[in-house]
């Protein structure tokens, strides 16, 4: 795509504004990190969200954000796509892998996802991932959004409606078979790189085997197998425990958090970055 066509796809007056033009906010709203993901390297986060309460479809017991006080499943505008890209603009001149659609929530909540992520491609060399629970991948629109990132992360954690309940709690009007069912469709339309993330603990580690079914069914191109490091109510799986169950996935591309050596980051706005990341 030419940077004519380019612009002409994006949000009108985003891009008239001076890359020199000084308007850096006070404090980031939007944007947080960089953090060090043992998934994606050095990541600059976006929440496409970024409101005062958690918002999401799931009410996860280990989410290191708490628990969900907006629980809704309907997409909407929560940032116009203008102001995301306005605190990209303001970032001083930093080295990141990925920038990621993460935060306070579910982001394909965001109705301008795709919208944000085409926009981010003007101007950014950066690969864009999106960490997603996956729910909502049964509406065509969701699917469209996801397809035009480099790399999609879909969180799996139950292998069943009853452990899906129990762990990630999700709100009505979804159902475990549309989403499971969301999740296949959208992995063979899917150019780009698939990763499935399992959070192991107590409440699910007895599943592993119907878990890695459910996982030859959507044929990702890596399992992503962590275990709630950072402070939250449930008590993570040791790496003796994690490397025994590992052993249900073979023959996929398997990393597993214990795996990957943690760094430390300076984020641009430490208290931004906890809001949306969660404590160590």
């Amino acid at each position: 795509m030419t940077l004519t066509m380019c612009v002409a796809r994006c949000t009108k007056a985003i891009f008239f504004m001076s890359p020199h033009q000084k308007t850096t906010p006070p404090k980031f709203k939007y944007v947080f990190g960089p953090v060090y993901s043992w998934r994606l390297g050095i990541s600059l986060g976006i929440d496409p969200l970024s409101v005062k309460k958690k918002t999401c479809n799931y009410n996860c017991i280990y989410c290191q954000l708490g628990r969900t006080q907006e629980r809704s499943r309907r997409r909407q505008v929560f940032v116009p796509v203008s102001l995301i890209i306005q605190e990209l603009r303001c970032l001083p001149n930093i080295k990141v892998e990925y920038i990621t659609f993460a935060g306070r929530g579910e982001p394909t909540l965001a109705s301008n996802l795709g919208r944000m992520i085409r926009a981010i491609r003007c101007f950014r060399s950066e690969k864009i991932a999106v960490i997603t629970n996956g729910s909502l991948l049964y509406q065509k629109g969701v699917r469209r959004d996801l397809a035009l990132a480099d790399f999609v992360l879909i969180k799996l954690d139950a292998a069943d409606v009853a452990g899906w309940r129990r762990i990630n709690r999700p709100v009505s009007g979804i159902g475990f078979k549309r989403m499971f069912e969301g999740i296949k469709k959208f992995r063979r339309q899917y150019k780009g790189r698939f990763g499935l993330q399992i959070m192991l603990m107590n409440e699910n580690q007895a599943d592993m085997q119907p878990l890695a079914g459910l996982a030859r069914e959507i044929q990702p191109d890596e399992i992503q197998l962590n275990t709630p490091l950072r402070k939250n109510p449930v008590k993570p799986l040791s790496r003796a425990v994690m490397q025994r169950l590992k052993r249900a996935f073979k023959g996929f591309q398997v990393r597993m958090v214990y795996e990957t050596e943690r760094k430390k980051s300076s984020p641009i706005d430490p208290s931004a970055t906890r809001r949306r990341h969660g404590t160590e």
